[in-house]
């Protein structure tokens, strides 16, 4: 079964592994070294796919500073292509479409069938309203990219962005994933999780949204990412992740931080799928490794192994 076919049967469960590209000024053989090393260290896992993010500045993301200095990263649909020939998985590449051109956008499709073979596309939006009056009408919108997208002749299966954080009655998260579904999108990653909390009222919510308008769910993965240190868990906040104080404090004052946030992250699997609508949903995980710090970077691959355990006996249980 290839990737869209399991994407698109509810009867699968599906597992990504997600990374950043290398950054910009990095010498070729720098770059497939990197990539090099990400295809050992996955060999053994049971991967469906992997996620290649497209990282973007952002200024208007947060009044906070950034905790990490940006440095520009190598265009994901360049990376997404090393990876597939290095590795043979299936690369679900995303894209900003900030700053793009209406004009540009189909030109933009084109070359990233043609030249980097991408097939799965995750697109994501503008961040900020601050960036939004910053670029004015330049960029094309979310909505625009998504319908010109899923019509044009390379038949891409297209994915969007979750963030159950910003789920609320007045802008429901779940209403915001059947207008995406409606304009092509297939499938749906979400926003690293360290509250199951908003993920729980959002998939509800959703789950019930879509049995009253009759409406098929779409599958909604969800991500979690290691953390073992101050400066990760305060950059994941920036990004806009939730995360309770006393979880933070509990990582940070464990013996060992990042086996810590890996029980607090299978914890958190394990009550979203202890509800009602996940007998109804189809679902998946994504474990993030973009961290540059070598032990987070390890303790990806044992936060991948601790979410199959609890997979492995969510099915049993069923």
């Amino acid at each position: 079964m290839n990737l869209e076919a399991k994407l698109l049967d509810p009867q699968q469960f599906v597992a990504f592994y997600g990374t950043t590209a290398p950054r910009a000024d990095l010498p070729a053989e720098r770059v497939l070294k990197a990539a090099a090393k990400l295809s050992e260290r996955i060999r053994n896992l049971p991967l469906d796919g992997l996620v290649v993010y497209d990282v973007q500045d952002e200024p208007g993301r947060s009044p906070e500073p950034r905790p990490f200095p940006f440095l520009p990263t190598l265009d994901s649909r360049s990376y997404a292509k090393i990876l597939h020939d290095l590795t043979a998985q299936q690369v679900v590449t995303y894209k900003s479409i900030s700053g793009m051109a209406t004009e540009e956008w189909e030109p933009w499709l084109t070359e990233t069938k043609d030249e980097y073979g991408v097939s799965y596309l995750s697109l994501v939006g503008i961040s900020s309203s601050t960036l939004e009056s910053t670029l004015g009408q330049k960029s094309i919108s979310l909505s625009q990219a998504t319908q010109l997208a899923a019509s044009h002749p390379a038949g891409f299966t297209l994915g969007g962005v979750v963030i159950a954080e910003r789920h609320s009655l007045e802008r429901p998260e779940s209403r915001r994933i059947l207008h995406k579904a409606h304009n092509g999108c297939r499938f749906f990653i979400s926003q690293a999780i360290y509250d199951a909390t908003p993920t729980i009222h959002m998939l509800d919510d959703y789950y019930r949204l879509c049995r009253a308008e009759g409406v098929v769910p779409s599958r909604i993965i969800l991500t979690f990412i290691p953390c073992g240190r101050a400066k990760t868990l305060d950059f994941i906040r920036w990004l806009g992740v939730a995360i309770a104080p006393e979880a933070m404090q509990a990582i940070l004052d464990a013996p060992v931080p990042l086996a810590k946030s890996i029980d607090i992250c299978a914890e958190n699997l394990h009550a979203i799928l202890d509800q009602e609508y996940a007998e109804h949903l189809p679902l998946g995980i994504n474990v993030e490794s973009v961290s540059i710090n070598r032990e987070e970077i390890d303790a990806s691959i044992d936060l991948f192994h601790s979410l199959q355990n609890v997979l492995q006996s969510y099915k049993q249980a069923g």
